[in-house]
């Protein structure tokens, strides 16, 4: 090899690779503190650009099973509402037929009409006031949406009827004799087998909701995981780069100062 003071091949060569060592080690530095193997899409921009929708699709999963869980709530709250009216229709059933008994008196009949009355107007009234998040429970239709950001995964639809007096077949005038007393309870039990079919297809539609809100999670759970596979550092393999890019700016800077010394070697030659 001559020597020559115009180029400095040697000194070149070494600091190109002090740098390239200098750009590792800092990368490896930042994702052991960060934690992240992608900090920047510089770092990997195939794998950012998959991290950034497996998150996407994550946040709208884990979304979708809250947005289910809330169908559920709903439906709870109808459940909930016709159990009481199941109640009252109970009572209703016990006061027909102790109107339809030929041993009460008028005064008596009066008093039975009254409460059954009551009874209607307060079926009604759950009918009307029952609401969930201030969306009026009965007669509504609730279109439960969940998504894994790209495409609907699901619409639930859940409509439920009316459960007023009319719907479930009561009349408001009441019955004022035994004729008309057996006539209401036979209307009663209609009514009562009405709600209970009611309250069976909620039943299936909560059944089906927490069946999806749960593979909704699930799904979640495994994008979020595969998200974590892309974008999470690898302890072990940074680690090791660590101490291998510590030992080479090492001796970098060594092979360095060798070469510029190289240098004044022809100095030596002026002499």
């Amino acid at each position: 090899m001559s020597l020559g003071v115009l180029n400095n091949i040697s000194a070149v060569y070494a600091a190109n690779n002090l740098n390239q060592t200098q750009l590792n080690l800092q990368k490896t530095l930042q994702q052991l503190s960060s934690g992240s193997r992608i900090n920047s899409g510089a770092d990997d921009a195939a794998g950012l650009s998959l991290a950034n929708g497996l998150q996407a699709a994550s946040t709208a999963l884990s979304q979708s099973a809250s947005n289910a869980s809330e169908g559920v709530d709903f439906l709870q709250v109808a459940d909930g509402a016709m159990s009481q009216i199941t109640s009252l229709l109970n009572r209703a059933v016990t006061l027909a037929t102790e109107a339809s008994n030929g041993t009460l008196n008028s005064t008596q009949i009066s008093a039975a009409n009254s409460e059954y009355l009551n009874i209607i107007g307060e079926i009604n009234n759950i009918n009307t006031n029952t609401e969930y998040n201030g969306i009026k429970t009965f007669g509504t239709t609730a279109a439960i949406y969940t998504s894994d950001g790209t495409t609907s995964q699901q619409n639930d639809t859940t409509a439920l009827a009316q459960v007023d007096s009319t719907t479930l077949g009561l009349t408001f005038a009441g019955f004022t004799d035994q004729a008309t007393a057996q006539a209401e309870l036979t209307k009663i039990t209609s009514a009562i087998s009405t709600i209970a079919a009611d309250r069976g297809t909620v039943g299936a539609q909560i059944n089906t909701l927490q069946a999806v809100s749960n593979v909704m999670s699930t799904e979640s759970t495994n994008t979020l995981s595969a998200e974590n596979d892309v974008m999470a550092t690898d302890y072990a393999t940074a680690t090791s780069n660590l101490s291998k890019y510590e030992i080479l700016s090492q001796t970098g800077i060594s092979a360095l100062a060798q070469a510029n010394s190289a240098q004044q070697l022809v100095e030596k030659l002026l002499q």
